[in-house]
């Protein structure tokens, strides 16, 4: 059995509660700091304690769930680690489905099944004139951040079947972390960046006309139902507007610096074969890879309009 990064889990953290009530809203002082303290009493102190082994997660344990659901729980993701080493597109539905995850986005780049596979694209054409069909690196973001609001991406499966030869590696933030960070160092970051036409982003057009029309929206907003944490943002630089209002660009400097600060708040792995990420679409990125031309790196990704049951 190979080595991995980290084998135990967090007991405590079966117990940990789930973020309740409105302690995102400005509004909730005590709310805030009551979440905050049970929030950072029970954080990770790294990737190694986000790791769950076990053996198939087509069909967890009982105790390979609720490891990953208390994860989840107190930091939005968990990574599982298997010896499942062969390319079963089934698998990351049949994972998700264990915690409630059925409402794929069935987006463009998809394949029929809703199930990406993200591998480096042939040609400049299709799906190669994307990012993540290259082997260059991708700057920090959530996934769906050009989404309409009736297609918010919540959650999302990341399963590694093939690394690349060299690099390839994910760094990770919990959005919670990061609007806490955020909120304690000026309360003006938070409400600048929860405005409706924070961010923008300009529409797409092809041979056909406007493929995808602009889309303004906030980097943080709150699940009017759960009460739960939402964060839509790209790091990139071009094909994206920002508010003119300084308060606006003075909180999206304060995100970025905090995004390329070293910290113990962002966790930094390379996935191995069989090992996969389930999140609640946290923020993260990727570094550039080299491909081993004989066996190409390949991730299946599934992004969920649900949010993680971590309740079990």
């Amino acid at each position: 059995r190979r080595r991995r990064d980290g084998r135990r889990t967090m007991a405590a953290l079966a117990q940990a509660p789930a973020a309740a009530g409105s302690p995102f809203r400005l509004g909730d002082e005590r709310g805030w700091r009551d979440w905050r303290a049970r929030k950072l009493g029970g954080y990770p102190a790294g990737v190694a304690d986000l790791v769950v082994e076990g053996g198939d997660p087509r069909a967890l344990t009982r105790a390979e769930h609720a490891a990953i659901a208390a994860h989840c729980r107190i930091a939005n993701m968990a990574i599982y680690a298997s010896e499942r080493l062969e390319a079963d597109k089934a698998l990351p539905r049949a994972l998700a489905a264990q915690f409630g995850l059925s409402r794929l986005d069935r987006n463009w780049l998809a394949d029929d099944d809703g199930i990406s596979r993200v591998t480096v694209a042939e040609g400049g054409a299709g799906r190669g004139e994307f990012i993540p069909y290259t082997n260059r690196a991708i700057r920090w973001h959530t996934d769906g951040y050009y989404n309409p609001p009736g297609r918010t991406i919540r959650a999302m499966v990341l399963h590694c079947v093939r690394k690349a030869a060299e690099g390839g590696a994910n760094a990770l933030m919990d959005p919670e972390i990061a609007y806490l960070a955020l909120r304690d160092a000026n309360p003006a970051f938070v409400r600048a960046l929860m405005r409706p036409d924070a961010m923008t982003i300009p529409e797409r057009t092809d041979d056909d006309g406007v493929a995808r029309p602009a889309q303004s929206g906030p980097v943080f907003s709150v699940d009017e139902a759960a009460g739960a944490l939402h964060m839509r943002y790209t790091a990139r630089t071009r094909s994206i507007e920002w508010h003119a209002d300084a308060e606006v660009r003075a909180a999206v400097a304060a995100l970025e610096d905090l995004l390329a600060t070293p910290s113990p708040w962002i966790h930094r792995i390379t996935l191995e074969p069989g090992m996969g990420i389930l999140c609640n679409n946290v923020l993260h990125d990727r570094s550039a890879f080299t491909d081993d031309a004989a066996r190409p790196r390949l991730v299946y990704r599934a992004r969920f309009h649900d949010r993680i049951d971590a309740s079990g």
